[in-house]
């Protein structure tokens, strides 16, 4: 998109450019990732695959309450009926609700602090999904935007954004702001395999291959001569377009062996996230699954039951998914949503909208496992230690996959940093 460039494009900002780096030692990077040509080599390709950063983001939506998850008050007023359970890791318990994560706490991070103010549904999911607590006057990208943008190959056959969200309560789509739709959410809600991406069952395998190599014909002949920014575009354009196409059984969950798709469970969250995991697996930089609906004003204890039990298991099963497949290394998984839960249990016997101490978590890559960063008093009411923002969080994630968090993008003359003004990574749970 023209007016919007980085800081310091030949920087080594991220894992991808570090490793073309070591890869190509004395070779000039000042080339587009198209003039080297790079995926010409299976075996670069594959390396430079298994070397990629990725996201999943597993967003709360309604904002779940961190006492029955991350951060639980047993034996206080506040505390409600769950006990807290001992993890894996010395001194840190978190909620019987989650047994299993209990387990793999070696793997976790959990953000006991979070003050981000927003308790409004629609004013706080943007915060949250931008990192921005205060508008900018321009139109943001979100966190997944920005993560595309920073680690999404220029020559990928794969979708750098995907995000799912099959519910209709707090439905939100995000978007890409500045950064322009080249990094747009491939949205999915009401089915998960993408439309329009088969081939039309009146034309056969080979005359698709045929007609994509006449047009490949064609455009090269065509662009002989012709050095032009829109012919470049609209090449690579269509060849993305064929990627996806060609990409669309990653979503085709039933390509899965049985012993696989069980271990997630039938639920459409375990599928999607199970989906999250072939994402990853190809190449897509960052994928988004939402659960809905954690907004428990009333029957806050049987909606958490419900849900965080679902919760456990599936970011369970992910986890170990992803490390017995070697991508746990270079996959940051986080759970959050728009808020978390008042300490307070209203008399529906429900908690409602609170913004000022939460908690989220990270798993994965980067994260030192084991650690608990930030503190709230007995009853949950306030922050008392390590408060953190919108804006530390996301450059905690952005530190976790090797981006820059002091990174900027430039809107015409206008300087816009990746992360918001002030923010800072959280070191104590960083590797």
């Amino acid at each position: 998109m023209r007016g919007i460039e980085t800081a310091s494009q030949l920087r080594d900002g991220t894992s991808r450019r570090g490793f073309l780096k070591a890869s190509l030692a004395g070779t000039a990077f000042a080339a587009s990732m198209h003039q080297l040509d790079i995926l010409q080599s299976p075996a670069l390709a594959s390396e430079l695959k298994r070397q990629q950063k990725h996201v999943i983001l597993i967003w709360l939506a309604g904002g779940a309450s961190q006492l029955e998850t991350w951060d639980p008050k047993p034996g206080r007023a506040t505390g409600g009926p769950f006990a807290a359970i001992q993890t894996n890791v010395t001194g840190v318990s978190i909620s019987e609700l989650l047994p299993k994560m209990s387990q793999r706490m070696h793997h976790s991070a959990i953000i006991r602090s979070l003050n981000t103010k927003n308790a409004d549904h629609g004013g706080a999911a943007k915060i949250m999904e931008t990192g921005r607590a205060v508008d900018q006057g321009i139109p943001c990208p979100d966190l997944g935007a920005m993560i595309a943008h920073e680690l999404g190959r220029a020559d990928s056959q794969v979708p750098d954004y995907v995000s799912m969200y099959s519910s209709t309560e707090g439905r939100r789509q995000g978007g890409s702001g500045f950064l322009g739709g080249r990094y747009a959410p491939m949205f999915l809600t009401e089915q998960m395999i993408p439309e329009n991406t088969s081939r039309l069952e009146s034309l056969s395998e080979l005359d698709h291959s045929a007609r994509s190599d006449l047009r490949s014909f064609l455009a090269n002949r065509f662009r002989e001569g012709r050095p032009d920014l829109s012919v470049d575009s609209h090449n690579s354009a269509y060849q993305r377009v064929r990627g996806i196409m060609s990409s669309a059984n990653l979503f085709n969950i039933e390509l899965e062996p049985m012993d696989v798709r069980a271990r997630y469970g039938p639920t459409q969250f375990g599928e999607q996230c199970l989906i999250a995991r072939r994402l990853v697996e190809a190449g897509v930089p960052f994928v988004k699954v939402a659960r809905a609906w954690w907004d428990s004003h009333g029957q806050n204890f049987e909606t958490h039951l419900e849900l965080v039990t679902e919760l456990d298991h599936v970011l369970a099963t992910l986890i170990d998914d992803l490390e017995e497949r070697g991508l746990l290394e270079h996959t940051l998984i986080a759970t959050f949503g728009e808020f978390g839960r008042t300490p307070q249990i209203n008399s529906s016997l429900g908690r409602d909208h609170f913004a000022s101490a939460w908690s989220a978590s990270l798993h994965g890559t980067g994260i030192r496992g084991g650690s608990v960063y930030g503190k709230t008093d007995a009853d949950g009411l306030k922050v008392i230690d390590g408060e953190v923002n919108a804006a530390d969080l996301f450059a905690t994630i952005f530190q976790a996959i090797g981006i820059d968090y002091r990174k900027e993008y430039h809107v015409g003359a206008r300087p816009v940093p990746i992360t918001d003004f002030g923010g800072k990574p959280i070191r104590d749970i960083l590797l």
